[in-house]
């Protein structure tokens, strides 16, 4: 496993990481199967687990803490986050320093520790002052509940204003962003989050790189029943594209030549990124998990890449 810096810091993270969005809580209910899939991640170098508290509703955090709980804390970099509802009630949701407090204290619970290595604002708030959020998250710090604070698809202006508000206040400012990033949504990350993240010192943790399944070939052919674009509709419609399939079939023959999947180039890809600290994967079985991570040994070659940049060009 390769390590990398979130950003300017000294805390460092695995390549590869794994993540409890739709899979454990969800998808994955069975605590065998669940220790199976992290157990063999951790044997495998993965020290950084992501999770939130609206996975499942709290599942996901249930599920993969009563698993990690079996390992060294000091060996796992851990990550939450709080922005989306938890409940109908009118204060159980955003950034307001009430339910950030409120809602570190019930994700360290479900996960059975004493603090989070990163604790993420799931998206901005447009009902809450920035500096209300800056300063519960900078108290947090000071408490130890948490070690670093960050964003996830935070725009750059918004990263920029955060900064500056932590620079006159002298709060401990965000570290760490996490924006979408595959080879189907590049512009974004590219053009904005990357040079501004780059800026500010901050480190890039990536999701979905395989555009939630698109990208390994598993729709080549329709939309398998019980699949996740099966499940979730709105995922159906954003990603599932005649244009985008086509291009993904195209994606094969390149492959094939490397001698590896469709989703190890595409993790490959995303990781090849200079400023990108970790990827983020999910898996649902052993073998997946053990494929996934085959991406960590697989080099691309300049001719690869332009190929892909041919195949899979900024979007418009």
């Amino acid at each position: 496993m390769e390590y990398r810096a979130l950003g300017k810091c000294g805390t460092k993270v695995s390549l590869f990481s794994l993540g409890g969005w739709i899979t454990f809580g969800s998808t994955i209910k069975d605590e065998a199967t669940a220790d199976a899939i992290i157990t063999r991640a951790f044997e495998l170098g993965v020290n950084f687990f992501d999770m939130a508290d609206v996975y499942g509703k709290g599942e996901a955090e249930r599920l993969m803490g009563k698993v990690l709980r079996k390992f060294p804390r000091h060996h796992l970099v851990l990550s939450s986050k709080v922005f989306w509802p938890m409940s109908d009630d009118i204060n159980d949701r955003g950034l307001s320093r009430k339910h950030i407090m409120e809602s570190v204290e019930q994700s360290l619970r479900r996960l059975g520790t004493d603090y989070l290595d990163i604790y993420f604002c799931h998206r901005f708030d447009p009902e809450t002052p920035l500096e209300e959020t800056i300063r519960a998250m900078d108290d947090l710090v000071h408490q130890g509940k948490i070690l670093y604070w960050g964003t996830s698809e935070w725009s750059a202006s918004q990263l920029l204003e955060a900064t500056e508000l932590c620079q006159q206040g002298n709060f401990y400012r965000p570290q760490v962003e996490q924006p979408q990033y595959n080879l189907l949504h590049r512009r974004k990350f590219e053009e904005e989050i990357a040079p501004t993240a780059k800026k500010l010192g901050m480190g890039l943790v990536v999701w979905s790189p395989l555009a939630s399944g698109l990208l390994t070939g598993k729709y080549d052919e329709g939309i398998p029943p019980g699949s996740r674009l099966d499940r979730i509709s709105w995922l159906r419609e954003e990603l599932y594209k005649d244009t985008w399939i086509e291009k993904i079939r195209k994606m094969k023959t390149l492959a094939d030549e490397l001698g590896c999947s469709r989703a190890q180039l595409a993790l490959a890809w995303a990781a090849s990124h200079p400023q990108v600290s970790s990827v983020i994967t999910g898996a649902t079985s052993l073998e997946q998990l053990e494929e996934n991570l085959k991406a960590l040994h697989l080099s691309l070659s300049d001719h690869v890449r332009e190929k892909l940049n041919e195949l899979f060009p900024l979007e418009k």
